[in-house]
């Protein structure tokens, strides 16, 4: 926890950005019926059955100093999609950056060794040398801002029927434009001192 604090402290540094990423689901429901046009003193009305069209996962990145968001639909959500998002984070995202730090959970694909199973040993280490990883603790999820973030975007956009991926893609990608215009930043106030009076139950009593 104390590690995630520190990070969200330091000053804004555009050779060393901090990003925060997250991921979520999304099943994909197409109408089985075509739903009937909104008309003075109606709403849009749609029939309550749909059809089943899979799950798209979406990777969020976030640098809440800059107010910029990425965020990427893939199909899956496996250890070599995680990996093809952060080279494109590296690459794409941030080619000038000296060295990334990224905020994440714990889970079991967010390590260097998706980036063994994705390229090859000279690539995965390039890329391993890219970022320095800060990871969230357990039941900790709530320190990572690109949470926030991805509540948002399923309040604003992901909370009705996508009947498949390119939709869903084009539709994040509007939210994501409109919200990067809108530069919305991230001022993050809880710091290391008032985790150790605030959560102070989680330290071990130390009795001199």
């Amino acid at each position: 926890m104390e590690d995630v604090l520190e990070v969200y402290k330091r000053p804004y540094d555009p050779k060393r950005p901090q990003v925060c990423m997250d991921e979520t689901s999304k099943q994909l429901l197409a109408d089985t019926r075509d739903p009937i046009p909104a008309k003075p003193g109606s709403p849009e009305k749609f029939d309550y059955e749909y059809k089943r069209e899979g799950v798209a996962n979406i990777f969020m990145f976030f640098e809440p100093l800059m107010g910029k968001r990425h965020v990427k639909v893939t199909e899956r959500r496996t250890r070599k999609d995680w990996a093809l998002a952060m080279r494109e984070l590296s690459d794409v995202q941030y080619p000038d950056a000296e060295i990334i730090d990224i905020v994440m959970d714990n889970l079991n694909t967010h390590s260097p060794a998706s980036f063994y199973e994705a390229f090859d040993p000279e690539e995965a280490r390039r890329l391993t040398n890219r970022f320095e990883f800060h990871h969230t603790p357990k039941h900790g999820s709530w320190l990572n801002i690109a949470e926030i973030e991805l509540s948002v975007l399923s309040r604003q956009c992901l909370d009705r029927r996508m009947p498949n991926q390119s939709f869903l893609e084009s539709e994040v990608k509007a939210w994501e434009d409109e919200r990067n215009d809108q530069i919305v930043k991230v001022q993050w106030r809880f710091t290391t001192a008032d985790a150790r009076i605030k959560l102070k139950h989680l330290y071990p009593l130390i009795e001199v």
